[in-house]
Order: C-alpha cells, then sequence, then structure tokens
C-alpha cells in the first residue's frame, strides 16, 4: 500500500485533493441543458470506479495484510458499515450541493457549504483522533467561518440577487454544509478503530455507500427536484454523450482527490488532512470567478468581500497546516 513517506509529501497530497475537490463541479457547469439529478448518476459511478481502481493498484502495491484484498477480509463489519453510513451521507449532502450551485453558482455554493463542513468535519474528527495544536486548529475553523460569512455578504451585494432564489440557495448551502462535514467522522472511525479499514478501501466502500444510496437520495429528488419540473429515467438514457462523459470525470476527480486526502491523513492526522482538503472552495470560487464570471458586473463592496473571504481561507488553511508542527 502507498503512503507518503514524509510531512511534506502529506501535505502537497492534502493540496492536490483541494484542487481536486475544488474542481469537479466544473464538469456539471460544462454540460448545457442537462438536469442535475441525471449528470448525478454518472458522477457517483465515476467516483466508486475511480476509488476500485485505485485501491486496486495503489492501494495493492505489497501482498502482507495492508493489501486491498487481505485488508477487507479481515477488516470488522462494523468499519465497513461506518464507511458505507458515511457514504450515503456524503452523497445527500453532494446532491444537495450540486442544487445550491444551480441556483446561487460555483462561488457562492462551495465556499458556503464547505466552509460549514470544514468546521462541523475538523470539530468531530479531532474528537475522534486528537492530533494537532487544538489553538491553531480552532483559529482555522474560526477563520473558514469568517471567510463564509465574507462570502455570503459578497453575494449579496452582487446586482440582480433574486431574494428567493437566493434564500433557498443559502439554505440548501448550510444543510448541505452540516452534512457534508458528518461523513469524514465516519470514515475516520472507519480506519481508527479495532481491526480498521486502510484509506484505500474506506473510500472504495465510501463511494459504494454513496452509489447504492443514489437508489433512495437521487429517485427521490428526480420525482421531487429543488430545482426544476420532476425528471424520469428515460431522460438519462437519452442524454447526450457529453454529460455521462462528463459526470464520470467529475466522479473520478473527486475519487482521486478524497484518496489522497484520506491516505495523507495517516501522516497528519484526519482532523488536518480533512481541514486542508476543505480549503477547496478557494479553487472552486477562483473557477466560478475566472472561468465562469458568475461576478461579472459586481460592484466594489462584493469585490472587497470576495477578496477578504480568500484572504480569510488562506489563513484557515495556514494555521491549520500548522497545527501539525
Amino acid at each position: 500500500m502507498f503512503t507518503p513517506a514524509s510531512k511534506t509529501i502529506a501535505l502537497l497530497m492534502t493540496i492536490t485533493s483541494a484542487i481536486c475537490w475544488g474542481s469537479w463541479a466544473n464538469t456539471y457547469k460544462g454540460v448545457k441543458n442537462y438536469r442535475f439529478e441525471l449528470f448525478y448518476w454518472d458522477y457517483a459511478i465515476g467516483i466508486f470506479l475511480s476509488s476500485l481502481v485505485l485501491a486496486l493498484t495503489m492501494g495493492s502495491t505489497g501482498h502482507d495484510s495492508s493489501s486491498f484484498v487481505n485488508n477487507v477480509q479481515a477488516a470488522d463489519a462494523s468499519n465497513i458499515a461506518s464507511a458505507l453510513i458515511g457514504g450515503a451521507i456524503f452523497n445527500l449532502a453532494n446532491l444537495l450541493l450540486v442544487a445550491a450551485m444551480d441556483l446561487v453558482g460555483l462561488a457562492v455554493s462551495f465556499p458556503v457549504a464547505i466552509g460549514i463542513a470544514l468546521v462541523v468535519g475538523v470539530v468531530l474528527n479531532f474528537i475522534l483522533q486528537p492530533k494537532g495544536s487544538v489553538l491553531l486548529l480552532a483559529g482555522g475553523v474560526a477563520c473558514a467561518l469568517i471567510a463564509v460569512i465574507l462570502d455570503g455578504k459578497a453575494y449579496g451585494s452582487r446586482p440582480g440577487t433574486g431574494r428567493v432564489a437566493s434564500r433557498k440557495g443559502i439554505v440548501l448551502c448550510v444543510v448541505s454544509g452540516t452534512l457534508m462535514g458528518l461523513w469524514s467522522p465516519f470514515s475516520t472511525y472507519a480506519m481508527t478503530r479495532g481491526h480498521s479499514l486502510t484509506p484505500y478501501s474506506a473510500v472504495t466502500f465510501l463511494t459504494l455507500g454513496a452509489l447504492l444510496s443514489c437508489f433512495i437520495w437521487n429517485v427521490y429528488f428526480m420525482k421531487r427536484p429543488l430545482v426544476g419540473e420532476p425528471v424520469s429515467f428515460g431522460g438519462f438514457f437519452s442524454g447526450p454523450p457529453s454529460g455521462h462523459l462528463l459526470g464520470l470525470i467529475g466522479g473520478c476527480v473527486w475519487g482521486l482527490g478524497t484518496v489522497l486526502n484520506l491516505t495523507a491523513g495517516r501522516l497528519t492526522g484526519q482532523a488536518i488532512s480533512y481541514a486542508i482538503g476543505q480549503s477547496s472552495p478557494m479553487v472552486a470560487a477562483l473557477w466560478g470567478v475566472l472561468a465562469w464570471k458568475e461576478f461579472a458586473g459586481a460592484g466594489k463592496s462584493a469585490k472587497v468581500y470576495l477578496t477578504l473571504m480568500f484572504v480569510f481561507y488562506g489563513l484557515a488553511i495556514l494555521l491549520v497546516a500548522r497545527a501539525n508542527g
């Protein structure tokens, strides 16, 4: 099983995971006139397939007890169940995040939802695996919360923001972020208790749980959509090839980021690895502002709030990175 040989490599892996987590949503933004509920089936397949391939390659470099197949056979059933539950929770949170993206854009939905997830996830992960400076972690979490508030202020200052869409989108972000912060503690539990799972095994079951839960969460949202009219499976099978391809690519990008993040967490501690990975809103916001022009025509106050948001997220990353010395 491949694991980072030093803290420097581990930190680089967590930064790469943040880039992956903050970039996968571009695949959905790149699809035109294709509902997110239909796009999401390919995305869910992509996250599972990518994690399985990585588990059978990077996670099986040796033939000892840590290799993927041997680890799964020896792991406690409770740890496998924990990873599956974490995947189901993540999936619901992510579906809400994509719906929010439709309403308020990439540059707003990610910072608000993931900023809240950072706070919830870091606190719960630290309780499960106390590692690192409490003071620095707390400072990083506080900076992340300030960044979330500033991003919301930036969105509110943007011209042409509809009150109803704004309110619904922000509520979806808050609920998504709260749920998003819960999946990581389940994976941390699965990797730290009894006959534990390796990061590769944990991500495989996490993404399997996400895929299986689509038959509950995504089917529900297809029938009772948060945005637009109900859709059927017929729309999926008649969907554009580009939509299917981009969905798979988006899932693979997220799956790669998750494997890198949890693997690096063996050296840095899962709370710190998770927190640095959750700096992904900076990446997503940059995509939203620079590539998708979501703040085109915004006034000076919106740009000031947005700039301060980047500053405080940067401070959050630095404080969390320093928390492990």
